[in-house]
């Protein structure tokens, strides 16, 4: 590691180039990454902090900017202070900074000092409503072979609840779509503690595996693989190389930072059980052994059981 004397707000054009060609993010993300970086580098400035040198970059002053990333900042269309999920937005912008320096031996402390803000929620089960679904849907680009296979991969864990594991153990010759047909497909799968359990594909899902598959020219023996794999290196793809994927879209779709692979098997689990399906068959449809583990969504309508029993019930003396 090597001491810079280049102060950090100069390093703003090389790290967002680093971001396209190392990271391979698009110009739109790129454009978040700089505003979000933009509220960290104005603080700098108006703390007299603007020529400060990578290595002079203290913990303390992580701790400063997050006191006013939580106390002084507010949002620009509500005049209200920033969300947890918000001060993420910046804090993980700033994080990308620091793996950049450590990514060109440039000293500096290191990404993992900073942590992200906890919210009070952070305990209760995550899950997406059907419109932050086709906002994360949509952002993949579709017209490369990595969009589609991404596509592919969100509606896959939407329709099935699956596991992030169970998804990557995955392999080609378990999906067999007719031509033509509008069926669902079922499929048994030997998920978490080795029970079996029969998962169901939507039309929709199988018509965007069907697009990706066709791009498919190897032998690969794996549903999902890698582009980005060495030579004669494996090329299924990993939960966390799926992990990071995700990470980048939802930060491009703007939805909660916390948004992972798990909560899209809640967001299935959740959207059943708002259209009325029984805890019992939720239970199967998840491959939980013991109904315990799936009592955990009866909260989330609680809301909605009020406004119904106000309205078929509220009238009886």
């Amino acid at each position: 590691m090597r001491k810079s004397n280049q102060s950090i707000p100069s390093y703003l054009n090389d790290f967002l180039d680093w971001l396209e060609i190392q990271k391979g993010l698009s110009s739109k993300s790129q454009e978040n990454y700089a505003r979000f970086l933009k509220k960290f580098l104005d603080w700098l400035e108006k703390n007299e902090l603007a020529n400060i040198k990578p290595y002079e970059l203290s913990p303390d002053h992580i701790w400063k900017y997050r006191v006013f990333l939580s106390r002084q900042c507010v949002a620009s269309n509500s005049g209200q202070p920033l969300k947890k999920s918000t001060q993420n937005y910046y804090l993980i912008a700033l994080r990308s900074l620091l793996n950049y320096f450590a990514d060109k031996d440039i000293l500096s402390l290191p990404a993992e000092k900073i942590q992200l803000a906890r919210d009070k929620g952070d305990k209760q089960v995550r899950f997406l409503v059907l419109e932050q679904l086709e906002k994360l849907f949509k952002v993949p680009n579709v017209s490369k072979i990595e969009g589609l296979r991404d596509r592919a991969i969100l509606e896959t864990l939407f329709s099935t609840g699956m596991r992030i594991s169970e998804l990557t153990a995955l392999n080609r010759n378990q999906i067999k779509i007719k031509p033509n047909s509008k069926e669902e497909l079922e499929l048994s799968i030997i998920g978490k503690g080795g029970r079996v359990r029969t998962v169901y594909f939507s039309e929709r899902t199988l018509f965007w595996l069907n697009k990706y598959l066709e791009t498919r020219k190897d032998n690969e023996k794996a549903l999902f693989i890698n582009y980005r794999s060495k030579k004669n290196a494996p090329r299924r793809l990993s939960n966390r190389s799926i992990e990071k994927s995700m990470k980048k879209y939802v930060i491009m779709s703007g939805l909660p930072l916390n948004t992972t692979p798990h909560v899209m098997r809640h967001s299935f689990s959740t959207d059943l059980l708002a259209k009325g399906v029984d805890l019992r068959t939720i239970q199967e449809f998840l491959g939980h052994k013991s109904i315990l583990a799936t009592q955990i969504y009866t909260h989330i309508t609680s809301k909605q059981l009020k406004e119904i029993h106000r309205k078929y019930h509220s009238d009886i003396k």
